[in-house]
C-alpha cells in the first residue's frame, strides 16, 4: 500500500478518535459516570439505572441519613402491607409510597402524627369524613375533638374540582386517606429520597402550607425578632444535629420545629405539632384545648430554654388578652349574621351574597391573623393585619345588615 494512503487512514483515525474523546468530554458527568461497586450494593442495584435517569435522586439518597445507616432503596420501596405491587425491571415495588412505608421502621413517630391535626383533619378540614374509615374518624376524634366528624367545606363545591386538586389538596394531602389504610405521608416536610432532618427544621418547609392570608405563621415569623436572628445567623446553626441530642448550643435561634416539635435540650421529640397548643386559634371563637394545662406548661418548657418565665408569663397574658378582645370582635359580628339569618334577610347556600364573604374574612383572616400575632411575637399582624381590618369589616357588615333590612323593609 502506497504511504501516502497509510498516512491518510492514520490521520483520520486519530481525528476519529480525538473528535469522539473531545465529544466525550463535553458530556455532563452523570452521563459518563459509573457508580461505584458501594453505591450499587447500597441502593440495591438500583443506582446502576437511576445514576443516568434520575441522576438528582440518587445524589439525594447518597446525602441522606439512609444511607450512612445502610437502609437501601428496597428497603423503602418494598410493597408494604395493603399496597398495590408492581414489577420493576425484574424487582417487586409498591405502585405509590405512602406513610405506610415510614412506618416499619418509625412507628412510634406515625403514631404521634396520627393523633395530629395535620393527619385526618388536615383532610377533612377541604372533604369531611369523605374516604376515612370510620376507625381513622373516631380514632382522631379522641384527640381532635370537632376536627374530622364535620361536612365538605362549601368551596369544594363553589371553587370546582380543579382548584381542589391543585390548590387546597397540595397542603391538605398531608392527611390523605391511602389506599394502604394509612393517612398522609412522611415525605410532605422530610422530602422524598434526603428523608432530612434538616429540611423538616426550616421555615421555609412550614412555609409551603402556613402561609397567605388565612394562616400567615411564615410571615409573622418572618417579623418577629426570631425570624429577624434566624436569617442572619442560619449558616451557624447545626440543622443537621440528631433530634434526641440537640441543644441550644446547636440551635440557639428557634425556628417553627423548634418550638413545636423538636426535642431541644432533653425536652421529648414530638411528631403532632398541636400537643404544645393551648387555644384552637384557627377557629372562628376561639377556645381552650381539651389538653390547654399541659400544652401551655409543654410550650412554656421550650420556651424557658432562652428566656425568663416572666418574660413568657407576660407574652402568654398578653396574647390572650387578644384572643378574647378578637372573640369579642368576631361574635359582635356573628351576632350580626344570625340576625338576618333569623328574620329571613338571608337565605341561599353559604357564600351566595357579597356580605357572606366579609364576615368570612373577618373570622377567616384578620381574626386568625390577629391571634398568631399575637402568640409568635408579630406586632404589624395584630394590629394593621388583625385588628384594624376586623374593625372596618364591621363598620361594613353593620352597614351592609342595614341595607338589606331596608331592602325587606325591616330596619331594626
Amino acid at each position: 500500500m502506497p504511504f501516502r494512503s497509510v498516512f491518510i487512514a492514520v490521520v483520520i483515525a486519530f481525528a476519529l478518535i480525538l473528535g469522539a474523546f473531545l465529544i466525550n468530554r463535553a458530556r455532563p458527568s452523570v452521563e459518563t459516570e459509573q457508580p461505584t461497586e458501594a453505591l450499587v450494593r447500597a441502593t440495591g442495584k438500583c443506582a446502576e439505572c437511576h445514576l443516568r435517569s434520575q441522576y438528582s435522586v440518587v445524589h439525594e439518597y447518597e446525602m441522606s441519613l439512609h444511607a450512612r445507616k445502610g437502609v437501601n432503596c428496597l428497603d423503602c420501596h418494598q410493597p408494604a402491607p395493603g399496597q398495590e405491587k408492581k414489577d420493576h425491571h425484574g424487582f417487586l415495588i409498591s405502585a405509590k409510597l405512602t406513610a405506610g412505608n415510614c412506618r416499619n421502621c418509625h412507628e412510634n413517630i406515625y403514631q404521634q402524627f396520627l393523633r395530629s391535626r395535620h393527619a385526618a383533619p388536615a383532610w377533612a378540614a377541604i372533604y369531611g369524613e369523605k374516604g376515612l374509615t370510620p376507625e381513622q374518624v373516631n380514632f382522631s376524634e379522641m384527640y381532635q375533638p370537632g376536627g374530622v366528624r364535620r361536612l365538605p367545606h362549601p368551596f369544594v363545591q363553589l371553587e370546582g374540582e380543579s382548584a381542589m386538586t391543585s390548590g387546597c389538596e397540595q397542603c391538605h394531602s398531608v392527611g390523605r386517606p391511602n389506599a394502604d389504610g394509612t393517612i398522609g405521608t412522611c415525605t410532605a416536610c422530610h422530602t422524598r429520597h434526603t428523608s432530612s432532618v434538616r429540611i423538616a427544621r426550616l421555615p421555609g418547609t412550614c412555609a409551603q402550607c402556613h402561609m397567605g392570608p388565612d394562616h400567615s405563621q411564615i410571615e409573622i415569623y418572618e417579623e418577629s425578632k426570631h425570624g429577624v436572628m434566624f436569617q442572619a445567623q442560619e449558616r451557624l446553626l447545626n440543622l443537621d444535629a440528631p433530634p434526641k441530642t440537640l441543644t441550644t448550643r446547636d440551635m440557639f435561634v428557634p425556628t417553627c420545629a423548634t418550638c413545636h416539635l423538636s426535642g431541644i435540650n432533653g425536652i421529648g421529640v414530638t411528631h403532632d405539632p398541636s400537643e404544645r397548643l393551648s387555644y384552637y386559634l384557627a377557629n372562628a371563637i376561639t377556645e381552650k384545648r381539651p389538653n390547654y394545662a399541659a400544652a401551655q406548661a409543654k410550650m412554656k418548657q421550650v420556651c424557658t430554654q432562652c428566656h425568663t418565665l416572666a418574660m413568657i408569663d407576660r407574652v402568654y397574658s398578653q396574647a390572650e388578652q387578644v384572643v378574647q378582645s378578637t372573640n369579642d370582635r368576631v361574635k359582635a359580628a356573628l351576632d350580626i349574621m344570625d340576625g338576618l339569618h333569623k328574620d329571613g334577610m338571608l337565605t341561599g347556600p353559604p357564600f351566595s351574597q357579597p356580605i357572606d364573604f366579609v364576615y368570612f374574612d373577618l373570622w377567616h383572616y384578620d381574626g386568625r391573623t390577629s391571634k398568631h400575632g399575637a402568640f409568635m411575637g408579630g406586632a404589624d399582624f395584630v394590629q394593621w393585619h388583625g385588628n384594624y381590618p376586623m374593625i372596618a369589616k364591621t363598620v361594613e357588615l353593620k352597614a351592609m345588615a342595614e341595607e338589606l333590612r331596608r331592602e325587606h323593609g325591616r330596619t331594626k
